[in-house]
Parts: structure tokens; C-alpha cells; sequence
């Protein structure tokens, strides 16, 4: 039985920001420090988001492994995503893991991203995706009208996502978004490995970046 912590963690690693990206994928929270790979997002070996991301753009799910090492390269994965216009920011800063794992399901949110601040750094920006349930809820609920459950998008569904600032001094023009839900990349997830990278393969190939 694991242990319950109170203890409040913020999210260790700073967002991807290529000042020309068109889509910004958002996540929730990596696991702890002793289940990561590297020092970057989505960190733990096991967790299929670079195999899926190699998958979809180079047919090759160890693109991004470095050899036969349990590890990717994140120099490798940051150049791609500033090659293809692809920004990453989690959807919480702070957070309490209840349960002390990567869970989302028991994870308790202190502080979600703040998209007045990050937004404006991608000013070409389209749409938004995320990567599972937690961070499509985290995200519809910072809107000043958040749909009900019944009209929240399932995986692999796409609503409108009218952003309006919450710092009324932002002088930008908030974007007119789309959020799309694609599956997660957890292997807790119950979706084989090539139905995952399919999905993702489509939807990027439905936003021009394939």
C-alpha cells in the first residue's frame, strides 16, 4: 500500500516553446525523479510518448532512443519539435501527488498552467492537444464557460477552445483555438502501441504536419 503525501511538487521541467509552432501538445505531470530516463518531458522509458512521436513521423519507434540504451535523446526530440513547429507545456505547475506515483487519477491540481503568460509566446499557435482525461479537464476548466461532461471531447474528438484572457492588461489578441484529446501514451492505457501511433500519425497528418 503506497503512502499519502501532501507534499506540493512543481512540474520540474520548463515548456517547449518554438516561436513558429501552429500546435502545442499538453500533458499533466512526470513521474518522480527515480522513474525518469532523462531530464525532459515525458521522462519515464516506459512511457510511449517518443516511441509514438517516432512511430508517426519516421515509421521508426526508436528514432528517438539513443541505441540499445533505456533512454531517448532530448537534444534530438527538442530540435524536431522546433523544426516542425510542435510547442509542449504541461497543463499543471503545481500539484500533490496523493498517492506518491504519476497517476492522474490521484493527482490533486494546486496550480494549472497559466496560458496568459504562455500563449503569447506562440503567437502562430492553432490548437491544443492533450494526452489523456486530467489534462482536457484541467484545460476546459480554465475557460470562463466550461462545457458539461457530455459535451467534453472523448479520445480522438476535437471541440472550440475560446480562450479569454484572465489578466485583463494582456494586450494580445487571445487565439481562436481548437483542443483536440488524443490517447495517452501510459502503458496503463489500454490501446496497443501501433493503434496509438496511428492515431497520432492521422492527427497530425489532419494539421499539416506530415
Amino acid at each position: 500500500m503506497e503512502a499519502t503525501t501532501t507534499e506540493m511538487e512543481t512540474h520540474p521541467f520548463e515548456p517547449v516553446l518554438p516561436p513558429n509552432a501552429t500546435l502545442m501538445m499538453m500533458g499533466t505531470f512526470p513521474p518522480t525523479s527515480d522513474k525518469w530516463a532523462m531530464q525532459f518531458h515525458y521522462p519515464n522509458f516506459y512511457n510511449d510518448m517518443w516511441r509514438i512521436y517516432g512511430g508517426a513521423f519516421f515509421d521508426d519507434v526508436n528514432y528517438f532512443r539513443v541505441g540499445d540504451e533505456k533512454h531517448f535523446d532530448p537534444k534530438r526530440i527538442r530540435d524536431f519539435l522546433f523544426e516542425r513547429g510542435i510547442a509542449l507545456c504541461p497543463t499543471v505547475r503545481q500539484a500533490i501527488r496523493e498517492t506518491g506515483n504519476a497517476s492522474d487519477k490521484n493527482l490533486t491540481v494546486v496550480t494549472p498552467v497559466d496560458l496568459d503568460t504562455i500563449l503569447p509566446k506562440v503567437p502562430k499557435l492553432e490548437a491544443l492537444f492533450t494526452t489523456g482525461g486530467k489534462a482536457t479537464e484541467v484545460l476546459l476548466n480554465l475557460l470562463n464557460d466550461p462545457p458539461i461532461k457530455s459535451k467534453q471531447p472523448k479520445t480522438n474528438q476535437s471541440i472550440d477552445y475560446p480562450y479569454q484572457w484572465h489578466n485583463q492588461s494582456t494586450k494580445a489578441q487571445a487565439p481562436e483555438l481548437t483542443l483536440y484529446r488524443l490517447p495517452s501514451t501510459s502503458r496503463a492505457y489500454p490501446l496497443a502501441l501501433d493503434k496509438k501511433v496511428a492515431a497520432y500519425k492521422a492527427f497530425f497528418e489532419k494539421m499539416g504536419k506530415l
